[in-house]
């Protein structure tokens, strides 16, 4: 592909699918532990117990998914940028 700097465009690519599996692992934490307080909720409710806040749920959630999701990304933005500087040692 004559003017179309290739390392750059695998450079993009190799960043977006780092936002994409940010943006994937945040939302799967999240949606996960929304579905234990509803579950932790249920069980309060159907054994007579205190309510149970979702704020002690989602807060910590908040903080578990965001880490999660920095640490997926950076593993792929390491590999993939390792993998770049690899390949453009090879002749």
């Amino acid at each position: 592909m004559p003017g179309v700097d290739k390392r750059r465009v695998a450079t993009l690519l190799w960043i977006a699918f780092a936002f994409v599996v940010w943006n994937v692992v945040f939302d799967h934490v999240i949606v996960e532990a929304g579905r234990a307080y509803l579950r932790a909720a249920d069980a309060a409710v159907r054994a007579g117990a205190p309510y149970v806040r979702i704020d002690a749920w989602m807060r910590p959630a908040r903080s578990r998914a965001f880490w999660a999701a920095t640490g997926s990304a950076l593993a792929i933005l390491i590999g993939g940028f390792a993998a770049l500087k690899r390949a453009s040692r090879v002749p």
